[in-house]
């Protein structure tokens, strides 16, 4: 299988080469203007079977201001998908069209999936509720910009932590820096998943687990707050029984320390009052701009193609059947069934859940 310069997990790259992208958006902040040709005759193809406002408009952005042009679609509907086209096809034509790819999918491992077959570099611009590593690396980019670190600092987490893919990129990469603590604020229903905790241990850092946004938030460095999102629930009625838990208002504000940054993937629904967004530490909306400029050096950096890498770490186990339900390989029946692990425990390498074997 031949190396691209793929980013599907923030995680299949070294931290240096996190920084060396830190480090190119901070100069496209100071002289955008310097990158405006950057990417003359350059096509970025986006496919988004999934709505989204920011995720999809900077991509959209950040390649024109690089002086590129865009293909692609924001609604399956409009596509053959619609005729019954697997990701594989569809992937494989536009691949093709483009120098570079941008998907956004709602079920988890399938950008990996698509990156497999793809004959250009492929982005994952989120996979369900499994990751989304160009969020993460805005996140890094706002706590670089105004945090001035990435170690040392206490972020809390709160809401939907189960399905919330922006939650696990970015929890995997700040432990990846020293003297971080992170404190999981949920329901028990809505708890960080196994997978995402055994990162935490592996790395050492310490992390606690509590329900009470009001006891949490005078400790934090940084609130790293997200929605309550609705359709990921299997219900409506379970949907309901979690929304409203978690509202950041001037209240709670009240009693943050004077640094605090408040961070949010966005869209919001009510879990941040308005009232908020008056409050200095309330970072949410220059998070969303510093997203742009993250993307710009993303793409350079991929078309660039200096760092390859190879996505199947594993080997493909022909009679092991993923244990999650929401993973790519029940839907896309064509694919190789890719594990990491020996012995009676597996991961799957599209969604990274644990699959028991005899």
């Amino acid at each position: 299988m031949n190396k691209k310069s793929d980013l599907i997990d923030l995680n299949d790259y070294p931290v240096e080469w996190w920084e060396e992208l830190l480090a190119l958006g901070h100069k496209i902040i100071t002289d955008p203007k310097a990158y405006a040709h950057a990417c003359d005759g350059k096509i970025m193809g986006t496919l988004f079977y999934e709505p989204s406002t920011r995720t999809q408009m900077s991509f959209q952005t950040a390649m024109l201001r690089l002086g590129g042009s865009l293909i692609g679609f924001d609604n399956p509907a409009t596509s053959s998908v619609a005729k019954g086209e697997n990701i594989k096809d569809t992937t494989k034509i536009v691949s093709g069209y483009a120098d570079i790819l941008v998907m956004r999918h709602p079920t988890a491992g399938s950008v990996k999936a698509a990156a497999l077959t793809a004959d250009c570099p492929v982005i994952n611009a989120g996979d369900g509720g499994h990751l989304h590593p160009t969020q993460t690396l805005t996140d890094l980019l706002t706590l670089k910009e105004e945090k001035g670190t990435l170690s040392g600092l206490t972020i809390g987490f709160c809401g939907d932590l189960k399905n919330g893919r922006t939650v696990h990129s970015l929890i995997k990469a700040m432990s990846c820096f020293k003297a971080n603590k992170f404190v999981l604020i949920s329901t028990k229903e809505l708890a960080l998943p196994v997978y995402i905790k055994d990162v935490l241990s592996a790395s050492g850092l310490e992390y606690e687990e509590c329900a009470d946004l009001e006891k949490a938030i005078g400790k934090l460095d940084v609130l790293y707050m997200t929605r309550i999102q609705q359709e990921r629930f299997a219900s409506r009625e379970e949907y309901e029984a979690q929304k409203g838990c978690y509202v950041l208002d001037k209240k709670k504000m009240s009693i943050a320390k004077d640094d605090l940054i408040v961070l949010h993937p966005l869209p919001r629904v009510d879990e941040i009052e308005i009232a908020v967004d008056d409050d200095k530490r309330a970072m949410y909306f220059k998070q969303a701009e510093y997203g742009m400029y993250i993307r710009m050096a993303l793409i350079l950096t991929v078309l660039e193609g200096k760092t390859k890498i190879d996505l199947v770490k594993g080997r493909a186990h022909k009679h092991a059947i993923c244990s999650n339900p929401a993973c790519i390989t029940h839907k896309e029946q064509y694919l190789p069934h890719y594990f990491t692990g020996k012995g009676t425990t597996l991961i799957c390498e599209y969604c990274d859940e644990r699959t028991l074997v005899e």
